[in-house]
């Protein structure tokens, strides 16, 4: 079980291929607030659902100043066909080793219907203009998330 990040931790830096294939680092957005998510798998309902939401609240996030990435386990190949498939409008970032997942404490052990699996860790964190954690919410819901995620940030 990978350790979990609490308020005021620095924020692990990475730089992860995105569904083009072109690195992305969370260095190159310092300066900016950038709310970084982890979520299981692109392309199903769930992960479809909170994606959507991002992307519908995308603008009003940028205007606010904030950034969004969504990182997940999917190789590029896929997080483009989720991009395309569901018209995303921020990057997806691969992470098939787990390694940025882990340093986040989003992968590890988790209930899965009833039982224990090891797995993503569906969480959301805000990482502030100088590379600290602002918010960190473990096993959030995909749905309704990103609404609750503007009511704990004070946006409207």
């Amino acid at each position: 079980m990978s350790e979990r990040l609490s308020v005021g931790d620095a924020a692990p830096e990475f730089t992860l291929p995105d569904a083009d294939g072109n690195d992305v680092s969370l260095e190159s957005l310092r300066g900016r607030n950038v709310i970084v998510y982890f979520y299981p798998a692109a392309m199903t309902a769930g992960c479809t659902k909170q994606a959507c939401d991002f992307r519908d609240s995308l603008d009003s996030l940028q205007a606010q100043g904030y950034a969004v990435l969504g990182i997940s386990p999917d190789q590029p190949a896929k997080l483009a066909k989720f991009r395309e498939r569901d018209g995303v409008t921020f990057p997806l970032l691969s992470d098939p080793d787990k390694e940025v997942l882990t340093a986040y404490g989003a992968f590890g052990e988790k209930t899965m219907y009833g039982k224990k699996v090891t797995g993503v860790i569906r969480s959301t964190f805000v990482v502030d203009g100088d590379g600290r954690i602002a918010v960190a919410q473990y096993n959030v819901k995909a749905t309704g998330h990103v609404a609750k995620l503007r009511r704990d940030l004070g946006l409207t």
